[in-house]
């Protein structure tokens, strides 16, 4: 059985390396919500220029991509980082995600589905960072305890790779960073939702209560 990557290690590696030579890269870091972002921004925004992108097609209904767009820009706006972090967003196209899934629909919670969304978003920001000429893209998904760190990095390695951009594989729960991201959330006063996102997340999140 191989190894598995510890992906902390190999970031805190090349931020080592960075540092050391007085390099401070642009990155373009897709967001899923603001409690997520809070840890990672205030973790790699001593090391990084950070542009946020907003991307999630998946959210249902429509008006909690609004509550957590403008939750993540007044993160943002109200967070005193040491490198300039900015956002971006597309504007909201559900459709994209249902594309996307279409055959997937019965799968669970975290299976097959849920790689095509991971696909889906990353694309998006990787297309995106080679436009902008970013020097690397990222996600915030891996902080979640629900979700598989090695799969969303797997998936975000293959497209760059594909497209040409470098990717900033992570797994953000290291170094406690889901209890940081709650401290956080507290702190700003976040709204922080109990699903993941799309209505198959929330009508399986209501079934449990």
């Amino acid at each position: 059985m191989a190894n598995r990557v510890n992906f902390q290690r190999e970031m805190d590696a090349l931020i080592e390396k960075n540092t050391r030579e007085g390099v401070i890269p642009t990155l373009l870091l897709h967001s899923c919500c603001a409690p997520c972002s809070s840890y990672v921004i205030e973790y790699l925004s001593k090391y990084f220029k950070i542009t946020v992108f907003y991307y999630n097609p998946n959210l249902y209904p429509d008006n909690e991509y609004d509550k957590r767009s403008a939750e993540q820009k007044r993160f943002i706006s109200n967070y005193d980082a040491l490198n300039p972090v900015s956002f971006i967003e597309v504007g909201f196209n559900p459709n994209e995600f249902y594309q996307k899934i279409k055959g997937f629909e019965n799968e669970k919670e975290g299976g097959a589905r849920c790689e095509k969304c991971f696909e889906l978003r990353l694309e998006k920001t990787a297309e995106l960072a080679l436009e902008k000429g970013f020097d690397y893209y990222a996600t915030t998904l891996t902080i979640s305890p629900m979700k598989n760190a090695e799969l969303i990095n797997a998936v975000g390695s293959s497209i760059a790779q594909d497209i040409g951009v470098r990717y900033l594989a992570s797994d953000f729960k290291k170094k406690n960073g889901f209890k940081r991201s709650t401290e956080l959330s507290k702190e700003y006063g976040l709204y922080r939702q109990d699903y993941c996102g799309c209505i198959f997340s929330k009508k399986e999140r209501e079934k449990m209560i």
